[in-house]
């Protein structure tokens, strides 16, 4: 969801920890899990905008003004192209049930308040019902989980696996479990509301308070509504999601939401058993077994089943929402039974705190994190030209035993479009930043939809603002729209620079999955250039990733407007790795297969002249 990185300091209390210090490197020690052979590389979709094809984008437009896309668009021959693109997952996103603005009484759901719920399609993060999906996105509402279903078939046909979303930080203001399986209660339906604690209550509470509504902007910019009166019935009031004490939230809180109880006391200590010392080097095998026989919060209980009733589904993963604010101890439990359930689960997590990402990969048993505050904000910061790309160096050395499992991306639905003029500017300008992402180490990569053909987020859609694709309205991608073609997915209406662009895309995707030194070594050479290389320029930078059977040498050009010529240096310490004898090899850049130069090796050094274009990265194979 978009929210502030700052969270609420007695939230960040309940769940922060001193970070573990082991040895691992790219793997769990004791784990015995094999990192993968392969490339992973994540296709987020935002599922109720992919398939809409109407161009209106009237802001705060109904669905019949703006028009939806529904799980049908997700074709045959759409999946084929995503497939085709590079991709092995496909993330839908906003896919369980959540409070919008729309009758749907017709098939025995309520309506909710516009006065907490943002925008009009409403807030994916803010789930009404776990067990079911959005109505929105089926074409028969009554079928909308078969029509899912029906989705997940055809992705799996295709041969791509599926993510959805679960949220466990927080719900719907308005929660009902229409479709709870038998033996599931609701949650808060056994909760005392007379006290702010309890550790089996699902929600904390204001007691004898009643919840007031928040002083927003208008809803629904002034339309008529009969719920939008001034009031919405919680009485008392709960804590809201990201951990307001109010009974009155603040307009910038998360009001749409509450906050789930996992145990943790107001005051911020764990009522609920701990993991051992040394449970960092565990197995999922060992964590599941030591949760067997422990008592444990009811929320606990809840989101476990939520996440094996769509394992059993057949989803293949989950991408977790504000992962930190929830702690450690949850996610061992959890995430350890879905792994006996699925060893091949793929589990991402949101955390936005360096100093816990050891806690929630290792002890919490997630497979992936955000590379958000690192990776991304450095990539961001140089094309914004606000920092040197020689700091990725460090990063790489200070990540090197968890860099397996920092997800990439530089585009998804919190932050500013890559193509806009609040980050990269144009798409091209972003090119180097997606070669060094995907290249730089063994993590997955991700690519949010429409970023492959240079969506830039213009739209106002009413409650979301541009520079961000609005996941709060009904609106429609226009650049994705034209590589959409109408439902023929075959590039019909797309630009030249579009059609180049998604070229690139496809060429870097496809090489990634399938390149061997991707997923082996990693060593940066830009220090030895930028210390001892005259000509090599302030916006360069360059590395070296192999195996036993590839040699890669990666040259990035950040800079717009400067062409580069300059001598590469590779130093003496990696012609030995590779076992070079001196001599003149061919370096072929893999994106194009076209561009062919040098290198030569004399004395155990080599050298490669090279001349680099504004924007222009290579991906030299050494042969």
């Amino acid at each position: 969801m978009i929210k502030a990185r700052v969270i609420v300091a007695g939230i960040t209390a309940m769940v922060l920890v001193t970070a573990c210090k082991t040895n691992d490197i790219r793997q769990n020690t004791n784990k015995k899990e094999v990192v993968s052979e392969n490339k992973v590389v994540v296709y987020q979709v935002f599922t109720r905008l992919f398939g809409n094809i109407n161009t209106t984008n009237k802001p705060w437009g109904t669905i019949e003004e703006n028009g939806v896309g529904k799980f049908n668009d997700f074709s045959d021959k759409a999946l084929h192209e995503i497939k085709d693109l590079g991709v092995t997952y496909i993330w839908y996103t906003g896919v369980p049930h959540h409070a919008l603005v729309r009758d749907y009484t017709a098939f025995g759901i309520s309506n909710d308040d516009p006065e907490v719920i943002k925008g009009r399609a409403g807030s994916p993060y803010a789930v009404k019902d776990y067990y079911n999906v959005n109505p929105d996105l089926a074409v028969n509402p009554a079928n909308r989980l078969q029509e899912f279903e029906a989705l997940i078939a055809r992705t799996h046909k295709a041969g791509l696996k599926v993510i959805i979303d679960i949220v466990p930080n927080h719900i719907a203001r308005k929660y009902e479990g229409k479709n709870n399986p038998v033996g599931v209660r609701d949650f808060g339906a056994n909760d005392d509301v007379t006290v702010e604690y309890k550790r089996d209550n699902n929600f904390y509470y204001i007691p004898n308070t009643p919840f007031q509504i928040p002083d927003n902007d208008v809803p629904l910019n002034g339309e008529k509504n009969p719920l939008v009166d001034g009031k919405f019935d919680e009485n008392p009031a709960k804590w809201t999601g990201n951990g307001s004490r109010k009974a009155k939230p603040d307009q910038n809180d998360w009001y749409e939401t509450v906050k789930v109880n996992y145990g943790i006391r107001p005051d911020g200590s764990k009522d609920f058993p701990e993991l051992p010392a040394g449970f960092d080097k565990k197995s999922y095998q060992e964590h599941f077994a030591f949760w067997k026989d422990k008592d444990v919060p009811d929320s606990w209980k809840k989101f476990k089943s939520i996440a094996l009733y769509w394992t059993a589904k057949g989803i293949d993963g989950f991408r977790y929402d504000m992962a930190e604010m929830v702690p450690y101890e949850f996610w061992s439990y959890m995430n350890s039974a879905i792994k006996v359930k699925n060893p091949n689960a793929f589990l991402l997590a949101e955390v936005y705190n360096p100093n816990e990402y050891r806690n929630y990969i290792r002890l919490g048993k997630m497979d992936y994190l955000y590379d958000k505050v690192e990776t991304y904000d450095k990539l961001k910061d140089i094309i914004k030209g606000k920092s040197s790309p020689d700091e990725l160096s460090d990063i790489q050395k200070g990540m090197s035993d968890i860099e397996h499992n920092m997800l990439h991306f530089l585009d998804n639905h919190d932050e500013q479009r890559l193509a806009s003029s609040e980050f990269a500017g144009t798409p091209e300008k972003g090119k180097p930043l997606m070669v060094v992402s995907t290249t730089i180490s063994t993590s997955p990569t991700m690519v949010y939809f429409g970023q492959e053909v240079g969506e830039p987020g213009n739209e106002n859609a009413g409650f979301g603002k541009p520079s961000r694709t609005s996941i709060f309205d009904y609106i429609g991608v226009p650049n994705h729209q034209r590589w959409m073609n109408n439902g023929k997915f075959d590039d019909g209406m797309l630009s030249q620079s579009e059609k180049d662009l998604r070229d690139f895309y496809k060429r870097l995707l496809n090489f990634s999955i399938k390149s061997s030194a991707l997923m082996g070594s990693f060593q940066e050479i830009q220090s030895v250039n930028r210390q001892n290389n005259a000509g090599y320029d302030e916006l360069l930078y360059s590395y070296v990733r192999w195996s036993n059977n590839q040699k890669l040498i990666v040259v990035a050009n950040f800079s717009a407007d400067k062409t580069s010529e300059f001598e590469l240096k590779i130093p003496a310490d990696v012609i030995a790795k590779w076992n070079l004898k001196d001599g003149e090899y061919s370096l072929t850049d893999q994106l194009y297969l076209e561009h062919k130069i040098k290198l030569n090796v004399n004395n155990g050094e080599g050298k490669a002249k090279i001349k680099i274009a504004p924007s222009e990265s290579f991906i030299y194979e050494v042969k």
